[in-house]
């Protein structure tokens, strides 16, 4: 069978080693070398290790771009247009998603590539001398730390995937290893990663040249991120027992910050292109290289609507990236995120919200839009909102308030006990999960979270019903009356299901 996942395990040799040389932005293609003959020095397996991180930057994996299979498909951001190249990704937020949408296709070719890649170097590291040992065992954990996080965004997206831990090199390895592994043991790989993740001798902190790496930090966050999902998504018979690890490493994550409070962090300092190398609330992120053609940033141009200069000096001819009129409205009075994140662009072509978090108007970047913004996978807001969270399900309110307040603090919003005396503010947000929930969306806006935030907070009887109390007015061209619990998970790609029906089933609904 040759199904798209098939073709990416069987060619995995070639995709991983688009690697990097002196630094991790740079790329380096050996082509025809053999794994044997390319794993010989500690820099031949770094530059795999490289190439690793290159994956991420696609924008159809998890890089800046990938806003369509995230944002678009949440209640902050969507596009109205539904005609000719748009169609496609219409169909996102539309809710009227095919399996045979080649976006999506592309997608998952996409993820399997960057876990093809992180197999093949753990195949091949222990093949290699390493003068320190512990070197070996810092790339060992980084690239885990990769694997886990893809199949983290695999299997929210799809619920059962397959699993593959090695390369598949002969059609009947591929065969054996083409089905649809359960959740739960989907799951089980991803913690086992990053245990060892955060076990290894990684540092607390990537600094310098290295910062973009991983870091233990950052293992404790996302480890504590995935037992957090396993609690709210997964069978509920061990959930406090995923409530407590998620307390545990979220926790650790919070304890190896190297500030005081958050509020000593401008909000706006965290978007900053002259500061995100050395922003102590950044833990994780996608370096970016400001006016470089191959590995500058695009966002800030691409998010700018037409008549606009907010956002780069490259004129926007377009109407940007909007932003849904149902998010804009959540804002509360006064919040400064507000005016930093969106705007109206009068223009005549566009009259539309669209996106303003992203920004560079630096000359470096100039009118071509190669802009120097990071992309930031992960930061201690994020964290401290999820510590909220599992405080809030421990039935430990208190600190959940004292953790919600840390960034309503940053933000010059009320304590969330002031704030819930105010009619508007409790009627809109009447519990206190709820206005867990309000901050994480008005904090970390357009910054992939939103999705997943839904799917952990409502059951999918709960978040039909969430979609279609909204107001169709506020929401756009797309129909919200379209959300049924299909849309809980994506669509299998048709290209999978076709050639092997059984073991690739289709998700229920399509």
């Amino acid at each position: 069978m040759k199904s798209p996942y098939i073709k990416v395990a069987g060619l995995a040799m070639l995709l991983m080693l688009s690697a990097c040389k002196d630094d991790f932005l740079d790329q380096y293609d050996p082509n025809a070398i053999s794994t044997a003959q390319f794993f010989k020095t500690e820099g031949d397996v770094l530059m795999a290790v490289n190439g690793v991180y290159q994956s991420l930057r696609s924008s159809n994996t998890i890089g800046e771009g990938s806003y369509l299979y995230t944002d678009e498909r949440s209640d902050d951001a969507g596009r109205n247009d539904n005609q000719s190249n748009a169609g496609e990704p219409f169909q996102f937020n539309d809710f009227s998603l095919l399996p045979s949408n080649t976006y999506l296709k592309s997608h998952w070719v996409s993820m399997y590539s960057s876990i093809a890649r992180c197999n093949t170097v753990l195949a091949s590291i222990d093949n290699v001398t390493f003068a320190n040992p512990e070197t070996k065992e810092q790339y060992r954990a980084e690239v885990k730390f990769v694997r886990a996080l893809v199949y983290f965004h695999l299997v929210r997206k799809w619920g059962d995937v397959p699993l593959v831990t090695t390369p598949l090199l002969t059609s009947d390895e591929i065969a054996a290893n083409t089905f649809r592994e359960k959740q739960g043991v989907v799951y089980q790989q991803i913690v086992a990663d990053l245990k060892e993740v955060v076990a290894s001798p990684l540092p607390a902190r990537q600094t310098g040249s290295n910062t973009g790496r991983v870091s233990k930090t950052a293992g404790n966050a996302l480890l504590g991120q995935v037992y957090l999902t396993m609690a709210t998504t997964l069978d509920q018979a061990n959930r406090d027992s995923n409530l407590r690890e998620a307390k545990t490493y979220l926790t650790a994550a919070y304890n190896m910050r190297t500030f005081g409070a958050l509020k000593e962090i401008p909000y706006t300092d965290v978007f900053d292109v002259d500061k995100e190398a050395t922003n102590p609330e950044l833990i994780f992120q996608i370096v970016n290289r400001q006016g470089d053609v191959n590995y500058a940033s695009t966002i800030a141009a691409t998010f700018q609507a037409r008549g606009e200069t907010i956002n780069s000096l490259k004129p926007g001819t377009g109407i940007g990236v909007r932003a849904s009129l149902d998010l804009v409205k959540e804002y509360e009075a006064g919040d400064l995120r507000k005016e930093f994140s969106v705007k109206f662009a009068e223009h005549s072509a566009v009259r539309d919200w669209f996106i303003t978090k992203f920004r560079d108007t630096s000359p470096a970047a100039g009118t071509t839009g190669y802009g120097g913004n990071d992309w930031i996978l992960m930061r201690y807001a994020d964290v401290i909102l999820m510590l909220a969270e599992v405080h809030l399900y421990l039935g430990e309110e208190a600190q959940a308030i004292e953790y919600l307040d840390m960034v309503r603090e940053r933000a010059n919003m009320p304590k969330y006990l002031i704030a819930r005396n105010d009619p508007a503010y409790s009627q809109k947000f009447p519990t206190l999960k709820l206005a867990i929930l309000h901050e994480r969306r008005v904090e970390l806006a357009f910054e992939r979270h939103r999705w997943y935030d839904l799917l952990r907070f409502f059951t999918t009887e709960e978040l039909v019903s969430y979609f279609h109390a909204k107001n169709q007015a506020d929401y756009g061209t797309a129909k919200l009356s379209n959300f049924t619990r299909k849309d809980r998970y994506y669509p299998i790609p048709f290209d999978e299901t076709k050639l092997d029906p059984v073991r690739m089933y289709q998700n229920e609904g399509y």
